[in-house]
């Protein structure tokens, strides 16, 4: 998770629930209590986020309006970093699919579980190629690396 998403869940968390723990909040991230201390003392530090106590070891954050901004900010940046992977993977899939096209093939091989291959399994479809799961099936299998899809071609 990059440090743009990590700020942007923990303001959309405390504008939810100001009650929240920070064990509730590192938890919904995946990450350790100490991180999400060391997110919440800076983004208080910003004045993004106020904190008030309630009882002796219960506190509630506010956001700020000052928060509200960033929120919006980060939500513009998430996104603008968002779409363009998914062109990025959309192009890496295109090319790809050519590759198989050229080599005589209409179908791949591919285990569609994460985001990257999800978008080579909706590229596959948009452009009518058929994906096979069948192992012994001989078409070329194709995976995700990174931002690119290789392929590996039946013998």
């Amino acid at each position: 998770m990059s440090e743009v998403e990590r700020q942007l869940r923990i303001l959309e968390a405390l504008e939810r629930n100001p009650d929240t723990t920070q064990a509730n909040l590192a938890a919904q991230l995946g990450v350790a209590v100490g991180s999400v201390n060391w997110y919440l003392k800076r983004l208080i530090r910003k004045g993004h986020i106020k904190v008030t106590h309630l009882e002796r070891r219960k506190l509630k954050y506010f956001v700020t309006p000052k928060g509200l901004a960033l929120k919006a900010r980060l939500t513009s940046e998430y996104m603008e970093v968002s779409l363009r992977v998914y062109r990025e993977l959309r192009q890496a899939a295109r090319e790809t699919l050519a590759q198989v096209r050229e080599s005589g093939y209409t179908a791949v091989k591919a285990d569609v579980c994460g985001e990257a291959m999800e978008i080579f399994r909706l590229t596959c479809l948009e452009e009518g190629v058929g994906v096979g799961k069948n192992p012994s099936s001989p078409l070329p299998e194709v995976r995700a690396e990174g931002m690119q899809f290789v392929v590996e071609w039946p013998e």
